[in-house]
């Protein structure tokens, strides 16, 4: 039986031991109509298969030493004491650029399940505790970082009620070394 809680910075190296891979098997590939005058297009392209690992960019244990975790919220989900997903939401944060300076917003930083666990709702039920937890503070917008490479996530975040507003293909210009990489950013309204 899976069990959540709300978690605090003692689980962090629980939370680290999460995997967060994406399977990429396909990509939201960018068609600029008229050099982007006409729109831009989002079409689903297969690609060679290969596994990102994003747990790489993303550990839970070095969050308070890079910033004031104060107001954000933590969430785990166990198989009896065994962590199989996770999540953090920011909020009022000096120095996180996600924020935007809003006082107003919440992020979604990072949502994780173990890939045996996936496809029984628990990616469902963690996203909805981040949700409740930003609609109890008042927040009127929720922000979320994609990548084009994670179509799952997109497709995720898009069946749960949330919309596309930015696409930066130069994102990450300079930070990675897989090619064509495209940031997107969502946003859902609380």
């Amino acid at each position: 039986m899976i069990i959540y809680r709300e978690i605090d910075k003692s689980y962090f190296k629980k939370y680290d031991s999460i995997p967060m891979i994406v399977h990429v098997k396909s990509i939201l590939k960018l068609e600029k109509v008229e050099n982007g005058l006409g729109g831009i297009l989002l079409k689903e392209t297969s690609v060679k298969e290969y596994i990102r690992d994003l747990g790489e960019y993303e550990e839970a244990t070095k969050y308070a030493k890079e910033f004031d975790i104060s107001n954000w919220a933590f969430f785990m989900a166990f198989d009896n004491e065994v962590p199989v997903g996770a999540v953090t939401v920011a909020s009022k944060t000096k120095n996180v650029n996600m924020l935007d300076g809003r006082e107003d917003m919440s992020v979604l930083w990072d949502i994780r399940v173990d890939d045996r666990y996936k496809q029984q709702g628990i990616g469902t039920k963690l996203f909805s505790m981040a949700v409740e937890w930003s609609k109890l503070k008042q927040f009127k917008q929720m922000k979320i970082e994609c990548q084009n490479n994670n179509v799952q996530a997109c497709r995720f975040y898009h069946k749960h009620g949330v919309v596309l507003g930015k696409i930066d293909e130069y994102a990450y210009y300079n930070d990675t070394d897989i090619e064509d990489e495209v940031q997107l950013i969502w946003y859902l309204d609380l």
